[in-house]
Parts: structure tokens; C-alpha cells; sequence
């Protein structure tokens, strides 16, 4: 049996959330939509988690994901995209997003974080809609 750690976010973490330049969702991810996924890959995560997403791109800052971020998208389309963000203070990074499919993602990502050089690969697959009662992360 495959334990789930739930990965519960303070309601300030919305305010966090992804700021892309530019408005809009990112073209690679038009048919990617929000909702409950389930993420592994996560540095010292001994179980898969699971979060309630308004706005898949927050996977994109996985590990600055508490903190206020902007963020420049260097690629988009084909399937595929690529971010670079910093976060005031906390570090930064770069992230390239390949929609498996639409409910499929893979993100490889790497920067500093804490001072810290930080590089990893993330599977994440939505599994379905977010619970009524859940906390959603929103843009």
C-alpha cells in the first residue's frame, strides 16, 4: 500500500503563487487543467504527495513554492515550457515543464534555494477534482 502525504499550504501561499510575465495561461499548458494531483520526485519526500492546484503553474516554482516569486517564460509551445523566477530574498531557479499529457507532467528543475544549490525531476499526475472542502493553491 502506497502512503500519501497530503501537502497542506498556509492560505498565505496563494498570494504566492506563480507570477508569470505576461497574462495569460502559458500555450504548453492549454489543455492542462486544475484539480487534485499527486507529485513524487519531491527531495526527501518518502511519500507521494498530493495538492489541490487553481493554477498548475505553480509546479513551476515547486521548490520556492511558499514564497513570493516572478517569473519570465523563456519557451513555450510544442508540448513544453521553460521558466526562469526569483524570489526576493530566498533564491531562484529554472524550470522546464514537458506535458506528457494533459493530466501528466514532467519538471525538471534546478536554481538555489536557502543558499543551497538544489536540482531534482517531478512526476506529477492529476487524479481528480479538487475536494470541496480542500485548500487550493491560486494564482
Amino acid at each position: 500500500m502506497t502512503r500519501i502525504a497530503p501537502l497542506v499550504l498556509p492560505a498565505g501561499a496563494a498570494a504566492a503563487a506563480l507570477a508569470l510575465t505576461g497574462a495569460g495561461q502559458p500555450s504548453a499548458l492549454a489543455d492542462v487543467q486544475p484539480g487534485l494531483w499527486e507529485i513524487t520526485g519531491a527531495p526527501g519526500a518518502h511519500a507521494l504527495m498530493r495538492q489541490c492546484l487553481a493554477d498548475v503553474r505553480v509546479l513551476a516554482r515547486f521548490e520556492h513554492r511558499k514564497r513570493n516569486c516572478s517569473a519570465r517564460v523563456l519557451k513555450d509551445g510544442g508540448g513544453a515550457m521553460a521558466v526562469d523566477y526569483s524570489c526576493d530574498g530566498a533564491g531562484f531557479g529554472h524550470s522546464e515543464i514537458e506535458v506528457i499529457t494533459p493530466r501528466s507532467l514532467r519538471i525538471a528543475t534546478q536554481g538555489i534555494s536557502g543558499g543551497l544549490p538544489f536540482n531534482y525531476v517531478l512526476q506529477a499526475r492529476r487524479v481528480a477534482d479538487c475536494p470541496r472542502a480542500a485548500t487550493v493553491i491560486r494564482h
